[in-house]
């Protein structure tokens, strides 16, 4: 049986089914494995790892310990509740109008940041009069329609993440931030913060950024190093504001302290610091890289909640979770009638009802005639689980509006 332990009931002779953490937060070859000694147990909990999951067939048990299948239980119940709770922001735009220009300016955006970390790599300044047009563009999209672009900057290639990354991260800030209902100023530094938050990244050995297994200790360390890279190439370039360059310093930071560079905990944390590491760590997690595969946008939500008990702001989690919907733009979902399609767009104020683009029938196999279904309005229709795009060999970039 999957248990769920505490990591200070963690002892050696267990089996760990899963560290509970994103990949880049640990050294370990791997997510599970068993626990040989105690010099093990010691630097898992010096990692900040809170709880974990232990396999009881493979490995020691704890008999009080939670299995499993309640935790997930538990975390549905919270995410359809913090689903009825969405407040009313309708797009401006329908998402169709707005679809063409997303994908432009999604081209675009991949082209400038390649551009900056270029300039970076070459040992150029980074001239932020490249981005801020950029900056403008993504806000006003999102404030248009968000649905229109946060599903493409999900599309990410092996290659181009750490660029990739840094769209993505941006634009999904713009999203939360304005369900925040922040000052505009405020956003359009958000927006750079979330493009400049890895940076010192582009400074690193591509050895380390592309290698195919675990980082060793010394190669984590640089990684983690990435922090302080960042804050030295922004040091004095005009357009970098307060909350651009707090952003970049505390994305890294975990509200129960566990974080680095500087361990900061609670509200020592700015606001912006605590939104940079939600939206941080949910693009990583749903991101494919060479050395894993990410995991589906609900289930990366549930990993959030769960770990907002710890490691991030529970409330701030809560308003992200409703900025883009617990079946996010851009997820392949099968419905009870065992239609498989992707949500095209959400339905503000119920987020349990997606409008879908269904194409394919599961049962049978087929593709069927495309259709726009809003489940908002159907009376036999729901969402039956979340799908994946390979597993179906699916291309989502066919089936997104425009």
């Amino acid at each position: 049986m999957i248990k769920q332990i505490r990591a200070d009931q963690l002892k050696p002779g267990m089996f760990i089914h899963d560290l509970n953490c994103g990949w880049l937060d640990h050294p370990f070859m791997a997510n599970a494995f068993h626990v040989r000694d105690l010099a093990t147990v010691d630097k898992i909990v010096s990692l900040g790892i809170r709880e974990l999951y232990i396999d009881t067939v493979k490995g020691a048990d704890v008999q009080a310990a939670r299995p499993q299948a309640e935790v997930n239980a538990d975390l549905e119940a919270r995410l359809q509740e913090i689903a009825r709770k969405r407040a009313e922001k309708p797009p401006v735009v329908d998402v169709k109008d707005e679809a063409a220009r997303a994908r432009r300016l999604h081209g675009e955006a991949n082209k400038v940041v390649r551009g900056v970390l270029d300039d970076v790599r070459f040992g150029q300044k980074i001239r932020v009069d490249r981005v801020e047009p950029l900056v403008d563009s993504m806000i006003e999209s999102v404030f248009r329609n968000q649905d229109a672009l946060l599903p493409l900057v999900r599309l990410k290639s092996l290659d181009d993440y750490t660029f990739e990354h840094a769209v993505s991260v941006s634009a999904l800030l713009v999203a939360f931030a304005r369900s925040l209902d922040l000052p505009r100023p405020a956003i359009k530094e958000i927006a750079l913060g979330g493009l400049l938050l890895d940076i010192g990244k582009a400074s690193l050995p591509e050895a380390i950024l592309q290698k195919p297994g675990k980082l060793n200790d010394a190669e984590f360390a640089r990684m983690q190093g990435h922090v302080g890279e960042s804050l030295r190439l922004l040091a004095g370039l005009p357009g970098i504001g307060a909350i651009t360059r707090q952003m970049v310093a505390e994305h890294h930071e975990r509200f129960d302290g566990s974080g680095y560079p500087n361990r900061l905990a609670g509200e020592a944390i700015s606001l912006y610091g605590r939104m940079a590491a939600i939206v941080d760590v949910y693009d990583a997690i749903t991101s494919d890289k060479v050395y894993s595969r990410g995991m589906a946008p609900r289930l990366a939500l549930k990993k959030l909640l769960e770990w907002s008990k710890h490691h991030f702001d529970a409330k701030l989690v809560q308003s992200f979770i409703r900025a883009i919907g617990i079946y996010p733009t851009g997820s392949l979902v099968r419905l009870e009638s065992n239609r498989i399609g992707v949500v095209v767009e959400q339905n503000e104020g119920n987020l349990l009802e997606p409008v879908v683009r269904v194409f394919y029938h599961a049962a049978q196999q087929y593709y069927i005639p495309p259709e726009i279904v809003d489940l908002s309005r159907m009376q036999q229709d729901r969402v039956a689980s979340v799908e994946s795009y390979e597993k179906w060999k699916i291309d989502p970039y066919q089936w997104l509006p425009g």
